[in-house]
């Protein structure tokens, strides 16, 4: 049975935060179920499974330098969490300073491991910079 808490939804956060920063591709694959559904945006067909997850992450990050992340949790129920979060990182090909603001929301496994994953952002980030291979 799923038991989700403030705690683990924390360390879950740190862990999410911690992968971002160091565009660790299969540290962050692994905080989902093997079959997880990944929503980049509310409009997109999700990315599916760890593999898809990590291949999607590597990409978007791969002009992503100094990232820092943070989050403030918004509820925490005993299946799903939703945070707030917060994310700043250099674009290696304009040379511009990014802001990223966002909600997160996260379905969990037994396992605590994201089973599906929603999120709605906004950038700073000029429309005209923004290549459509950093969201797919």
């Amino acid at each position: 049975m799923v038991s989700i808490d403030e705690k683990i939804f924390s360390a879950w956060l740190t862990a999410y935060g911690k992968a971002w920063e160091e565009r660790d591709s299969r540290a962050f694959a692994a905080l989902f179920a093997p079959g997880a559904l990944y929503y980049w945006t509310p409009h997109d067909e999700p990315n599916r499974g760890r593999r898809q997850i990590a291949d999607a992450f590597r990409c978007a990050t791969s002009r992503q330098a100094g990232i820092v992340f943070a989050y403030d949790i918004l509820s925490v129920n005993a299946e799903q969490g939703m945070a707030h979060w917060h994310c700043e990182f250099d674009r290696t090909t304009t040379d511009r300073h990014i802001h990223l603001d966002g909600i997160m929301r996260i379905i969990f496994d037994d396992e605590h491991k994201g089973k599906e994953f929603r999120e709605w952002w906004h950038t700073d980030e000029p429309c005209s910079e923004i290549s459509l291979e950093d969201h797919s």
